[in-house]
């Protein structure tokens, strides 16, 4: 595990760019043994040689190759936010203090953020008073009922939470490197990937690393793409949104999807050929939240086929609880194709032949701009295009 000392990170790369100690000793304005000293700890964490001490100065091993780039991106970015408070910050700030600061700046209070944090209350506000020292200005807006972050706080957040997630993936390559499965996946998941991609997916790459941790996050799509820009979810699988919500993240199509109107077998309008809008509106649905495509696409129908609205929705987004509710009732059904696919197969629900034409949805990954996967996470990406691709039209 890496020790998160910001300090040995900057004496590393300040040897990488200039092969020599000595010189690396000048630009981090400190001595030759305590470049050396850095070097030789960073190796200890990281199980073995980063460089070749050569006669043409220090060569990264293959070993040091895994890590720079990785290291070289954290901390990039961290600089970025932290100069743009103040250039202090860049040299100053340690991993536990900006650990501290996260933490007070998600929970608003500091109380709360050291319980969150397993420390004492007092070394949480000591790391953050020190920040908010070098910066020479507050970083939180101290109230009555609680503090709220400045923006300056929330930028330093934001850096701070990405460089600590590459750090996490550089520990991942480096166990990778050694053939070790270490470090944790997180996936975002949207509905139709948790029926209709992810378990093949997942089935295929535990077949090849048996031993990954891999989380699935499920939840509305707004919580997921806060993780994932925050570096907490490293992919989200599902309906992709249009426009892309915002420029920090890239949208990747899998595939094409329909909306189907589902409802029990033996549902009266199973008898019917073709099922005209203003006969739907008649009756109780259980449809996906707002916010969603396929709940847009649903709304339209209705808006668009003369102004019949259903007046009694339940908002659901579990096919599973979808069918239960299905089953119990005559209420009617509106989810994605795929996703009903095998309920409809199985007997334990029916497709309705409705007299309308849904435009097709788009399926896929939405990852942060400029991700660099690790190998471990760029091979479930590979079973999850495999996947993907062996889907057919429902």
């Amino acid at each position: 595990m890496l020790s998160r000392n910001l300090r040995h990170f900057r004496v590393f790369l300040a040897v990488c760019d200039s092969g020599s100690p000595s010189i690396a000793a000048g630009m981090c304005n400190i001595s030759q043994p305590a470049v050396t000293q850095a070097v030789a700890k960073l190796e200890r964490e990281c199980g073995g040689a980063l460089f070749d001490r050569t006669r043409a100065g220090f060569v990264l091993t293959e070993r040091g190759a895994v890590l720079e780039p990785r290291l070289r991106r954290a901390m990039a970015r961290l600089d970025h936010v932290l100069a743009d408070v103040s250039p202090r910050l860049a040299v100053t700030a340690t991993a536990a203090q900006l650990n501290a600061l996260i933490g007070v700046a998600e929970a608003r209070n500091f109380t709360l953020a050291a319980r969150e944090l397993g420390l004492a209350q007092p070394t949480v506000h000591r790391a953050v008073s020190q920040l908010e020292a070098e910066a020479g200005r507050p970083l939180f807006q101290r109230l009555p009922h609680g503090i709220i972050a400045s923006r300056a706080c929330l930028d330093i957040a934001a850096g701070a939470r990405l460089a600590l997630s590459e750090l996490e993936q550089a520990e991942s390559e480096l166990a990778d490197f050694d053939g070790r499965e270490v470090g944790r996946i997180t996936v975002g998941c949207l509905p139709l990937a948790r029926s209709v991609i992810l378990p093949q997916a997942l089935e295929r790459y535990r077949r090849v690393r048996p031993k990954q941790a891999i989380t699935i996050h499920d939840a509305p799509y707004a919580e997921l793409l806060r993780g994932l820009r925050g570096g907490e979810i490293d992919m989200i699988i599902g309906a992709l949104r249009d426009p892309v919500p915002i420029d920090d993240v890239v949208q990747d199509w899998l595939f094409d999807d329909d909306l189907a109107f589902i409802a029990r077998p033996g549902h009266p309008l199973t008898e019917f050929d073709r099922i005209p809008p203003d006969a739907l509106a008649r009756h109780g649905w259980v449809v996906p939240r707002r916010g969603t495509p396929s709940r847009a696409q649903f709304d339209g129908l209705f808006q668009d086929g003369g102004g019949f609205q259903p007046d009694s929705i339940i908002e659901c987004g579990s096919i599973l609880l979808m069918r239960e509710l299905l089953a119990l009732s005559d209420l009617v059904g509106c989810v994605s194709a795929q996703q009903a696919g095998a309920e409809i197969e199985k007997g334990l629900l029916a497709r309705l032949n409705v007299d309308v034409s849904f435009p097709r949805r788009a399926i896929g990954l939405t990852t942060r701009r400029g991700w660099m996967p690790t190998r471990a996470q760029d091979r479930l990406l590979g079973f999850i295009r495999e996947v993907a691709a062996e889907i057919e039209p429902a």
